[in-house]
């Protein structure tokens, strides 16, 4: 049974097409998974699906009941309520449901045996629906998915307002899982994932009583949990079944046979087009050739096969800075508190290091302290001479009405703009999307801004903090070899070992560092 309709959905943002009459139907407790390469218009998809972009053409069916539950990846969150609340609030409606029955059983103290029945009556219905959904073991329930996402390790009286990016993002996803809508509507879960908590939310998904569709980066994962693949690419929709492996290998199959028909097409078109122009003026032959004119107007053409835009990243040193980069002296990181026990360590010109450890250990806060964005509880860090770093940081939210060229221009203003556009060509942007707002490209398209900028900087040493969040498979791949080929110092938060261990020389695991 189909429970979503979606038919011929068209949508330009601005005058450039990125959706094109794209059909589709989800089938009750079916497991999607949206594929494409960054920019091809995944998540605007997901968000007219959802409902929150209105499509320039189609429309968009549900069965009557269905509900759907979007996770979105940005959000404020009020000050002054804890994580608990937040995630209480989840099953808001049975607490209202529960705020009735006392209700009722106060008036049940004053009223006539008529009105005693059906207050009785409506007391009943309300305790058997909480007795339905569990309501009594609400609590157990949001502790199971806050600690298999790794919240309750956050503390459950946290005030919300006061989470990281990362953090809001897990929150928001917890309170999904708790809702358990009929078809859940997933736009890059796993970031800001440990892999621990990637492998519950694996386990939770395989055995997920309803339908979803899934955005993901992460291939393995995918790969365990979805039954159907819906594959994005220049601007049409292809279904294919079985999971992402099964996909990637007819997808190949395909390819190639798009290449060999649109190949011989080519011939064909070719040959008709040669005889007519030959022939055409000729008496004796014009009947043939306006027979074979007539039969290549009605020649459907194949459209010719495009490969998907390879970025080109590269990263320079701009200046040999001496063979210390940074030592640190029994620093301590934190805010209010110290994340992590006094640390003592030096980095070398040349050395490329990874940092590990669980969401919250102080990753992020480590790289900032260091940078001088924040300041150290305790301790000193100090320096080498012509030591000149560049910072990826994991957050950056922008709201701005600025595009990629614009940004870019107004940080290296003697460019030309032909300098500049082929300075995000490189970074894997298009030309429509360069001229988009910052804030309407999707997470990877933005990746690749600030990773055109990382490479435009004078620097040695890169810092970068969970670069490949939302990357695509194919440019997370030519990012790590341009990273191993880069002849300067490099420091590296990430949780895909797959990206890093080929080059990093060491791995500075913090949850070792907090033991000891």
């Amino acid at each position: 049974m189909s429970i979503l309709t979606v038919q011929n959905i068209t949508h330009y943002y601005g005058d450039k097409l990125v959706l094109n009459d794209i059909t589709f139907s989800l089938l009750k407790n079916e497991k999607v998974g949206l594929v494409g390469i960054n920019g091809s218009g995944k998540s605007t998809l997901l968000k007219i699906v959802d409902g929150s972009i209105l499509p320039d053409q189609g429309s968009i069916e549900w069965l009557p009941n269905i509900n759907a539950g979007y996770l979105e990846q940005q959000i404020d969150l009020p000050n002054g309520k804890s994580i608990r609340e937040y995630l209480r609030s989840a099953f808001q409606h049975l607490y209202d449901a529960e705020v009735r029955m006392l209700e009722i059983t106060n008036q049940m103290g004053e009223s006539t045996e008529n009105k005693l029945e059906t207050l009785f009556k409506q007391y009943s219905n309300l305790q058997e629906m909480l007795d339905h959904e569990d309501f009594y073991q609400i609590d157990p329930r949001i502790d199971e998915i806050a600690d298999g996402l790794g919240i309750k390790a956050l503390g459950m009286d946290s005030d919300v307002g006061q989470l990281s990016g990362g953090q809001r993002t897990k929150l928001l996803l917890a309170k999904l899982l708790l809702e358990k809508p009929d078809v859940l509507l997933l736009d890059e879960p796993t970031n800001y994932l440990d892999f621990e908590h990637i492998e519950w939310l694996k386990g939770y998904l395989r055995s997920y009583p309803h339908s979803f569709i899934l955005i993901s980066h992460d291939t393995a994962f995918m790969n365990e949990v979805v039954n159907v693949i819906y594959h994005l690419e220049h601007k049409h929709l292809t279904r294919y079944i079985g999971n992402y492996q099964k996909f990637v290998e007819v997808y190949e199959f395909r390819k190639q046979q798009m290449y060999v028909a649109y190949d011989r097409q080519q011939a064909e078109i070719k040959k008709l087009e040669t005889y007519i122009n030959k022939n055409k003026v000729r008496a004796s032959t014009s009947k043939q050739a306006k027979a074979r004119e007539k039969k290549l107007m009605k020649i459907e053409k194949i459209e010719k096969p495009i490969p998907p835009t390879k970025p080109r990243f590269s990263f320079k040193v701009s200046e040999r800075p001496a063979s210390l980069i940074v030592e640190v002296d029994q620093l301590e990181i934190g805010y209010d508190y110290s994340l992590l026990p006094p640390m003592s360590f030096t980095l070398k010109r040349g050395e490329k290091v990874a940092i590990i450890g669980y969401n919250g250990i102080g990753k992020s806060t480590t790289l900032k302290t260091i940078l001088g964005e924040l300041p150290p509880l305790l301790g000193s860090i100090s320096f080498g001479q012509n030591v000149q770093p560049a910072y990826f940081a994991q957050e950056w939210l922008t709201t701005s009405e600025e595009t990629p060229l614009e940004y870019i221009w107004s940080l290296h203003e003697k460019m030309t703009q032909k300098d500049v556009r082929q300075a995000l060509a490189r970074a894997g942007l298009r030309s429509e999307h360069i001229f988009q707002p910052l804030k309407s490209l999707s997470g990877g398209e933005q990746t690749k801004v600030r990773l055109c900028e990382l490479m435009l900087e004078e620097s040695n040493w890169l810092i970068l903090d969970e670069p490949t969040n939302h990357l695509d498979i194919q440019s997370k791949e030519i990012l790590s070899k341009a990273l191993m080929e880069y002849e300067g110092t490099i420091v590296v938060v990430s949780h895909e070992p797959d990206f890093y261990e080929r080059w990093v020389t060491k791995v500075w695991d913090l949850e070792k560092w907090r033991v000891e």
